[in-house]
């Protein structure tokens, strides 16, 4: 399995995303329901926003992370002092537990960057013990996520190139209302349950919002880590007229929406 997540360190990741997801991680946590004694698969666990939100919810017995990427693997194990916690790298096509091993099993926003989503949730259904709980939520990056449509906007008007991009972008997987709940059913899932969750990105400046995108970090960053000179520039002028919107540059907050998901391994 691969990632279409772009990775450049995992601060820039944290000033780009992680800052934000360790604010919706409760929100999803309150939905998903945790309870003392459980042991709960993070998979895709980044640099830690899930994780290292779990041990507050609930006295959980175990909490196991997988990730992908080195890069996220290498931040969160180096963040960690939660001896109840196990970190690794590996895949979420292929979950390296035995079957029924969880209570429940979570994604935080990375179903969507999944090429093989099905397989992934296919894969924590799998893991997750009979009358276990699996759960995802992804941002809505079509219309819930103002501040990086309005990237890509401008960038569609300034770069035939960008309309792809912006079509890509907007509807990864899961990301159809209704299409997760889809997915879960087919994988065997029951009484499945769906809701979107905001929060607010809070950005102090320009360069607050504008600064891990322009060093590359994410899929936008990729985007316009690839541009030519001129247009590059033409890009960055256009985001920052359309950040400020006429006013001087300073604080700005953009709402941002996602879907969630859960549903029941049923029993055996």
């Amino acid at each position: 399995m691969t990632s279409s997540f772009n990775v450049q360190s995992a601060t820039g990741y944290e000033q780009l995303m992680g800052r934000w997801s360790r604010q919706l991680a409760p929100l999803f946590i309150d939905f998903v329901g945790v309870a003392d004694g459980e042991r709960v698969l993070d998979v895709g666990c980044g640099t830690g926003s899930l994780t290292f939100a779990l041990p507050h919810a609930a006295n959980l017995s175990e909490i196991a992370a997988i990730d992908f990427s080195p890069v996220f693997v290498e931040a969160a194990i180096r963040a960690n002092s939660d001896p109840r916690i196990r970190i690794q790298q590996a895949d979420a096509c292929a979950l390296p537990f035995d079957d029924g091993s969880f209570d429940r099993a979570l994604a935080l926003l990375v179903l969507h960057f999944v090429p093989e989503s099905g397989k992934a949730v296919a894969e924590m259904r799998r893991v997750t013990r009979p009358g276990g709980v699996v759960a995802a939520v992804v941002w809505d990056h079509f219309g819930g996520m103002p501040g990086m449509r309005m990237v890509l906007d401008v960038a569609a008007m300034l770069d035939e190139n960008a309309v792809q991009v912006r079509s890509r972008y907007c509807f990864q997987p899961m990301m159809r209302p209704g299409e997760m709940m889809q997915s879960f059913a087919a994988n065997g899932l029951v009484d499945i349950e769906h809701t979107s969750l905001m929060i607010r990105m809070d950005y102090q400046s320009f360069e607050d919002f504008w600064q891990p995108i322009a060093a590359g970090e994410g899929p936008l960053g990729k985007y316009v880590a690839a541009l030519d000179p001129g247009l590059r520039a033409k890009v960055d002028a256009g985001v920052r007229a359309a950040y400020e919107a006429g006013q001087p540059d300073g604080p700005r907050s953009f709402a941002a929406v996602a879907w969630a998901c859960r549903g029941v391994v049923p029993a055996a």
